[in-house]
């Protein structure tokens, strides 16, 4: 088969302990899933079903962080209010579609710590006006995730610290427990909108604490049991 161009390359997380890497199909995120943060936002933290948002599964967006490096990201265009979230993100690594909370555990490959980078200003403009949050959160780079850590070595995460710094400084800190809907039950939950298959990742949702970082900012993301990831804003 022949294309009028070169198709886009599928790109590859670093799997802890391998030479392999974990090849991306789809990203999917969850908006709101702490009630601290949901409070922040501004939102009553009540717990309705959750939804979803997606990233682009390109080079541009998607930014693998070796372990022990420090990755740096541009500043991007359009925004004077550029936010981290920090996220504990879950790789798929088994196909399948109406996954009952009780078998999510089998379709888990493995975790990793993410940041789910979004330019606030234009979400808020997107949202106040019902409109689609592309342009806030499916930019050029918002998607930078370390190493991911095997279900097979690691167990089921179901509790861990959480947590990320700013130039040293504590910024947000929770534990995955606060998750309005958990890791089984945000698997389950999106099954039934898309049939899941190996490749995909899952941003879970963010702490309280979010905030803006400006060009020359360090940030420390961190998950107890995972690698974590430095990325620096240039």
């Amino acid at each position: 088969m022949s294309f009028v161009f070169k198709p886009m390359p599928v790109v590859g997380i670093p799997i802890k302990d391998s030479d392999v890497l974990f090849p991306v199909r789809r990203i999917y995120c969850v908006g709101r899933n702490y009630a601290a943060h949901a409070r922040e936002m501004g939102f009553d933290p009540d717990r309705e079903p959750p939804f979803f948002f997606c990233k682009p599964n390109d080079a541009e967006s998607i930014v693998p962080v070796p372990a022990g490096e420090t990755v740096t990201i541009p500043y991007p265009p359009l925004t004077s209010n550029y936010h981290y979230e920090i996220e504990l993100v879950v790789a798929i690594g088994k196909d399948g579609k109406n996954i009952s909370v009780e078998q999510a555990a089998e379709y888990i490959y493995g975790y990793a710590v993410g940041l789910d980078m979004t330019r606030r200003d234009l979400q808020m403009a997107q949202r106040e006006k019902g409109r689609p949050w592309e342009v806030g959160k499916a930019f050029d780079y918002s998607a930078p995730v370390g190493p991911i850590h095997r279900l097979a070595d690691v167990g089921e995460l179901n509790a861990a610290d959480i947590h990320l710094t700013v130039n040293g400084e504590t910024q947000q800190r929770s534990d995955i427990t606060h998750l309005i809907w958990n890791v089984a039950e945000t698997i389950a939950n999106l099954s039934t909108l898309f049939e899941l298959k190996q490749g995909d990742l899952i941003f879970t949702g963010t702490p309280e604490g979010v905030g803006a970082v400006l060009p020359g900012d360090e940030m420390r993301a961190d998950v107890d049991g995972l690698t974590g990831i430095t990325v620096k804003v240039a």
